[in-house]
């Protein structure tokens, strides 16, 4: 499984790597890129002639002063206003770039809202891969953390970990973060069983993608031989996060959660 399908790993590590995938491709930017981003964006709104540049000549700024000091808890668990913080900072970047495009303000309790839910969803599969007892082997971490390198297009190990400590997490707390995605990654993977797509499913998902794609305009759409590979990772990836979301519905309905936001 590529990065990309760690959908599950920790909000804050997750939201890293997309950041860190989103400016691989920049040299010597890996680490801070996205930030990078939205202020060169600012500047060059600001910089603009009057009329043109106006419309997006700041970056809103996230509203941390009204979030609690417990944003929620789950039996027992304590999800922090630190580590609420950098999630929603990261998430709240990504939207407020987005909103300059489409001129659409940013909703903050909404996103407040999400992100909260999202990290109560993911403690509650933390907690019951614990319960199961699963565990991270040395050979499991390693190869998570080679897909990382991969997936962001750095030449080692030491080049990730590099990056995402100029985004303030450490290496130890990293590898924290990889082994907790392993151990859900083996609960999802009982969870949803065998998931090897049939012809069938893979027809249905070049069907839908391809009529994407002719609304988009795109004319030299490729073969379903030509697009099987992607598409029976992609069918995988939607039966595995199915799975999960009905775990985490299950779960949710026998615990004790409180949101404070």
């Amino acid at each position: 499984m590529s990065v990309s399908k760690k959908w599950l790993l920790s909000a804050a590590f997750a939201i890293s790597i997309s950041m860190l995938a989103a400016c691989g491709g920049d040299e010597g930017e890996e680490g801070n890129g996205g930030e990078e981003n939205a202020q060169e964006e600012t500047e060059q709104g600001e910089g603009q002639g009057e009329g043109q540049g106006q419309e997006q000549a700041e970056m809103p700024e996230p509203d941390i002063d009204s979030v609690p000091d417990v944003v929620a808890e789950v039996n027992g668990e304590s999800i922090t206003k630190e580590e609420f913080t950098t999630t929603y900072e990261s998430q709240f970047q990504r939207a407020a770039m987005q909103s300059q495009m489409t001129g659409q303000e940013v909703d903050q309790d909404q996103l407040k809202q999400q992100v909260a839910e999202g990290m109560v969803g993911t403690e509650l599969l933390i907690q019951e891969a614990g319960d199961r007892g699963f565990e991270a082997s040395e050979e499991d971490v390693n190869q998570l953390v080679d897909e990382l390198v991969e997936q962001n297009g750095m030449e080692s190990q030491d080049d990730l970990f590099a990056a995402f400590e100029e985004q303030g997490m450490s290496e130890d707390e990293i590898m924290s973060q990889i082994e907790t995605q392993v151990k859900i990654d083996q609960l999802i993977a009982e969870e949803a069983g065998d998931v090897e797509p049939t012809e069938e499913e893979l027809q249905e998902a070049y069907d839908q993608t391809t009529a994407q794609q002719e609304q988009m305009g795109v004319e030299d759409i490729p073969s379903f031989e030509e697009m099987k590979a992607d598409l029976t990772e992609q069918v995988k990836m939607q039966k595995e996060n199915e799975a999960a979301q009905t775990l985490i519905e299950q779960l949710r309905e026998d615990a004790d959660v409180t949101v404070h936001v």
